[in-house]
């Protein structure tokens, strides 16, 4: 729905030069490490006694996650009296959230609207997240005449250019994430196009995937199927119908191997089915700095190491396929932050199958031996949280704080 001149003006710019000189100062105080910058500066690579560290080359905050929190962070000093309401959370990480609540920014609900929205005048301001929101998060807030701060991130908006484009087309978006993140329900409100008729499919694994192949090859029950994406597929959506014609767009933050594989099985189906692809449609929308944060750990994971510490929240995607990565090679803790590591024989960290987070024996932090640890973040870690990692690995290897910050 195209937004109408009145609520235009009420969208605001919060980056003035004179704000943003505070701000950014203030950032860099809560999030960057000079001991990060100076492993960095060393190819990488610290070593200390018997411990060595080794950083991916690419890890922690893109250029959409800190543009996201400069302007969360210049809504309370141009703001400083008003209410200042997020959708949601700016990004996936709690320590990055914690200081926004600190700074008395206030959660809104994501899933669904309740009565805050209601509540809220013309005097409140909202921030939209990197992740975006649903078209109608956006119609609610701005029908209740909100200042609006809209930190979405770039490459998304760039997903919703292309599935508005599917939509206007007749093409059915088959969009590759999770159904309950918040960045793919925002994809999927634009998917459906201006005018509400197009649609999409969300896809999250390979097998669902080749359960809409084999319907659009061979057929069969469109209950099944529609029970199979229930939450995941636009109202109406009819399987003899709208797997016609096909464009696959994603989640920015998937593993970017998994999404091509989706393309290419996508297009070979069209192909067997149609004999040509002219019914396929495929762009590149995997973010830019998921993919170099992906590549940066292959490239680490070529050298030796004992063990890999992910660190970020445990609700971000893209942190997660680091950790899918990272455990196909070598012992792999996803963590919080570095209280996670208790002890040289326990390391509390989030297990991505079970799905909760578990308590592990882990003998590899021995005193006695020589070690090799890697450390990698996703885009939303900030790298504070690197250096207290950092830290703590020395301290249980005997190595303190002030010997690491004067190697």
């Amino acid at each position: 729905m195209p937004t109408s001149p009145e609520r235009q003006k009420r969208r605001v710019n919060v980056r003035t030069p004179e704000v943003m000189e505070r701000v950014q100062a203030e950032v860099a105080d809560h999030y960057q490490s000079s001991i990060v910058e100076k492993v960095r500066a060393r190819n990488g690579v610290m070593t200390i006694g018997n411990t060595t560290i080794r950083l991916a080359k690419q890890f922690g905050f893109c250029y959409g996650v800190e543009r996201a929190i400069d302007l969360a962070y210049a809504s309370r000093r141009v703001f400083p009296v008003h209410r200042i309401f997020l959708i949601g959370e700016i990004i996936h990480n709690p320590e990055v959230n914690r200081q926004l609540e600190a700074m008395n920014i206030v959660s809104l609900p994501w899933r669904e609207m309740n009565g805050q929205y209601d509540d809220l005048n013309e005097n409140d301001v909202v921030i939209v997240p990197a992740f975006g929101a649903p078209i109608s998060f956006m119609d609610k807030v701005e029908s209740r005449g909100c200042l609006t701060v809209d930190t979405t991130c770039g490459d998304v908006m760039k997903v919703w250019k292309r599935v508005r484009g599917f939509a206007r087309d007749g093409i059915t978006s088959i969009i590759h994430g999770k159904a309950d993140h918040e960045e793919t329900r925002a994809t999927a409100s634009r998917a459906v196009g201006e005018d509400g008729r197009g649609h999409y499919l969300i896809v999250l694994t390979l097998e669902d995937v080749d359960f809409v192949l084999d319907y659009l090859l061979h057929g069969g029950s469109a209950d099944a199927f529609r029970e199979r994406f229930a939450g995941a597929m636009s109202e109406g959506f009819n399987p003899d119908i709208h797997l016609a014609l096909l464009g696959v767009a994603n989640q920015t933050t998937m593993l970017k191997s998994e999404t091509e594989e989706i393309q290419r099985r996508v297009r070979e189906a069209i192909v067997k089915r149609d004999g040509h692809a002219d019914n396929f449609s495929v762009f590149d929308t995997i973010c830019g700095a998921t993919q170099e944060r992906q590549d940066a750990l292959f490239d680490l994971l070529k050298h030796t190491m004992n063990l890999l510490l992910v660190v970020g929240g445990y609700n971000s995607s893209n942190t997660t396929h680091l950790v899918e990565i990272g455990e196909k090679e070598l012992p792999t803790f996803f963590i919080r932050s570095a209280e996670c590591i208790v002890s040289l024989e326990e390391i509390i960290h989030y297990d991505l199958h079970q799905k909760e987070e578990v308590s592990a024996y882990s003998a590899l932090f021995s005193a006695e031996e020589p070690i090799v640890v890697g450390i990698t973040a996703g885009a939303s870690c900030p790298s504070n949280l690197i250096e207290d990692t950092i830290l703590k690995i020395f301290e249980l290897r005997g190595v303190d704080a002030e010997a690491v910050r004067s190697a």
